[in-house]
């Protein structure tokens, strides 16, 4: 059962995709240029991302022979140059999408959404609350008809699908609802209810893989699993979103919860480099209430690599590449009313 319920920790990278199609389009401003939004995306991503891959190359990779079954991958130059660009998710060979920080083949899907952000854009801010609303409900619905569609023929070619598309539709869910409620938007949703459905998506998961294994119908409520989660997702997110516009607070904005928001991406990037070097060095340690204690050792062990890599890192970095780029944009702004004054 423990094992079970660890192994969804995968919905995670949805959880991730909803809330960051909701944030980016609830904090974008018409004024800012499509370069300046595609700078400050860089700047936010790519230089952690790059420290993070070079720390994992010598964890994951070996010049010398490999044993049969080892993580380790032979060291491949050409396909760690597509991690450094962030390709690698475009392709389904696990080789090459988990090439690199094994970790970063989510940057792949980020970097997709944010190409396609101010032009989903354009679409979307025409649109009312309904409009949103609407929008919302139509790519939920694409997503389980997708789902359903490789459960029914897992032979044909949409399991084949790259992975940043068929990942859309979690960015976009967020992007509808952001703007939904950007438009007036209020629901009436209770915090509790909203976390509590991310629970219950996990919870189904578990209880049908544990009792409905062979029951026809029910036996394809897991493969459904993301799907259901994207939804909850979406709950948890407005739910606590319309919660704060209220005025009121949450145990999400206590300081100790924005700090590890504001480490979660480092996080990220390095928790599966350190996951593995404790593999390497202890070996594998079966999931069970009797190891929590290794497993809150790397936690902490995590959470330090995390902030150092937020601090010394990934914040100072975007401050100098967004401050950069403000100035050139102020002085092509004066450049154009010096023009216009002449």
């Amino acid at each position: 059962m423990l094992t079970t319920v660890v192994l969804n920790g995968y919905l995670g990278v949805t959880f991730f995709f909803v809330l960051s199609g909701f944030v980016l389009t609830w904090s974008a401003r018409p004024e800012l240029p499509t370069s300046t939004f595609y700078w400050r995306r860089f700047a936010r991503i790519w230089p952690a991302h790059m420290v993070a891959l070079l720390v994992a190359i010598p964890v994951f990779y070996s010049l010398a022979p490999i044993a049969e079954g080892s993580f380790l991958k032979p060291f491949d130059l050409g396909i760690l140059l597509l991690s450094v660009v962030l390709l690698q998710a475009w392709w389904s060979n696990p080789t090459i999408l988990f090439s690199g920080n094994p970790a970063a083949w989510t940057l792949t899907c980020e970097a997709f959404f944010y190409a396609l952000h101010p032009w989903i854009s354009r679409f979307l801010v025409p649109l009312a609350r309904r409009g949103a609303l609407l929008l919302a409900g139509g790519v939920v619905a694409y997503a389980f008809a997708y789902r359903i569609s490789v459960v029914l023929w897992p032979g044909s070619w949409l399991a084949d699908v790259p992975l940043p598309i068929q990942r859309l539709p979690e960015f976009i869910l967020g992007m509808a609802l952001a703007w939904a409620m950007r438009s007036g938007w209020r629901p009436r949703i209770h915090p509790l209810v909203g976390i509590g459905s991310l629970g219950a998506v996990i919870v189904l998961q578990v209880v049908s893989n544990r009792f409905f294994g062979a029951v026809p119908g029910l036996r394809s409520i897991p493969a459904l699993t993301n799907e259901l989660f994207t939804v909850a997702c979406g709950l948890a997110i407005v739910a606590l979103a319309a919660h704060a516009l209220k005025g009121r607070r949450s145990f999400f904005e206590s300081k100790i919860q924005v700090k590890l928001g504001e480490w979660s991406f480092a996080f990220y990037l390095i928790h599966a480099t350190f996951i593995y070097i404790a593999l390497r060095v202890f070996g594998y340690q079966p999931a069970a209430w009797s190891n929590l204690a290794w497993f809150a050792g790397l936690l902490v062990i995590d959470l330090v690599a995390a902030w150092a890599l937020h601090s010394f890192v990934e914040r100072p970095a975007e401050r100098r590449m967004r401050r950069w780029k403000d100035r050139r944009d102020q002085a092509r702004r004066d450049a154009a009313l010096a023009s216009a004054s002449a």
